[in-house]
This record gives structure tokens, sequence and C-alpha cells, in this order.
């Protein structure tokens, strides 16, 4: 019995170890979604982008930039017309809120410098480990793991992960993954979610991850009953 339950953990940890290297042979060359110049545009940019997608908070943060070149004018922006100027962001009133509360704090705390600190950051309003996570990799280079929907759902949908919250799961995937990809699988891990498990009708048929996908297995099961 012993050694049955002992092969079993090992099995399942060599398909783990398989599905992260397929991601990553998959999707090698997995970017960021946002536009960025500098850790303060990819901060407003990230707070940005809850509830939305990628292609539209580019579109806005194309211009938002420009009147907001930095946290000292964001810090002195108009809430009404900043809110205007985000509003297809959706949830723009909260947003707008936050940005400018963040962009103060970054003033009166940091010279208007983004600390690359994650205490720090999960002070600032509308800013969480996803957020923070975002910056600290691609901002800093610091390894981080940031965990949002399309995250959540492909590491549980594959079995990497079986938390009931966002921070559960970060621990979970950084347990799993080397440190020094935690930046990339958060990617990858993107990419899959957007491209073929998606939330609704998933592409399982042609996934290069089906003959060892248990969510697939499941689907397959449930047809046949």
């Amino acid at each position: 019995m012993i050694e049955a339950t002992e092969k079993k953990r090992k099995d399942k940890q060599m398909c783990e170890l398989e599905m992260i290297r397929r991601l990553e042979q998959h999707y090698f060359n997995a970017k960021p979604g946002l536009d960025y110049q500098n850790p303060y545009q990819l901060l407003v940019a990230t707070i940005l982008s809850a509830q939305c997608t990628d292609v539209r908070v580019n579109q806005v943060t194309k211009m938002l930039f420009v009147h907001y070149p930095d946290a000292y004018a964001l810090a002195d922006a108009d809430y009404d017309s900043l809110c205007r100027e985000i509003h297809s962001c959706g949830c723009y009133s909260v947003k707008a809120k936050n940005l400018i509360r963040t962009a103060k704090i970054l003033c009166e705390r940091y010279n208007g410098e983004v600390p690359p600190d994650m205490e720090k950051l999960i002070e600032m309003p509308g800013v969480g480990r996803k957020t923070a996570n975002v910056v600290l990799s691609n901002a800093f280079g610091i390894p981080g793991l940031a965990v949002d929907t399309h995250v959540f759902r492909v590491s549980h949908r594959l079995g990497l992960a079986d938390a009931k919250d966002p921070d559960g799961t970060e621990q979970q995937l950084c347990a799993l993954i080397p440190k020094e990809k935690w930046g990339q699988a958060h990617h990858w891990l993107i990419y899959h979610g957007r491209q073929v498990c998606s939330a609704r009708a998933p592409k399982c048929s042609t996934c290069f991850l089906a003959d060892i996908c248990p969510f697939f297995e499941q689907e397959k099961e449930r047809e046949v009953k």
C-alpha cells in the first residue's frame, strides 16, 4: 500500500515536471502583454488591467502616459478627468482613486519611484500580490509568479495546484517551478489560458498537454457517462 502510494506520488511529480517542460518549450518567446517603458508605467498599466484586457489597457495608456508621464503628474491628476480617460478599462471610479492615491504614496515616500519590494508595493491602493509580482518580475527581474484568472484556471485544470485562492496557488506553483523561471512561467500559463485552455470551450482535442492533462481525462469520462 505504501509502495503504491509512493509510486503514485512520483508519477504525479513526473507528470507535473513534463507539463512545465512542454509549456516552456511551446511558449519560449512569451512576454508581457502590457506596453510599458519603466516600472511606473508597468504599475499603472497593471492596476488598470484588473478585469480588463491588455489590448484595451494599451490603447488607454498610449495617451495616459503622455498626460501623466510620472508619479508626480498622476498624483496631481484631476479625478474626474482621469475617470474619463480610463473609463473604457472598467471599474474606472475605483481605479482612478487608487491610481491617484498610489501616485501620492510614490511621491511622498519613494521620491516618485516604484520600490522593488513586495511588502511596500502591496501597501498601495489597488496593488495586491498579483500586481506586485508582475511589476517585480518584469520591471526589476525579481523572481515572482503572479496568479491571475488565467494562471489560476490553467494551473488547477492541469493539476499543478489545488489551493482555494490565488495566494495558495502562488505558493504551490513556486514550490513546483524553479525560482529563476517563476516570471516566465506566469507568461506560459497566461498564453496557454488565452490560446488553448480558455474558460469556455477549451481546445482540449488539439492541446499539446492533452495526453497528461487530468482535466481532459475527466472531460472524456464525463462524455462516456
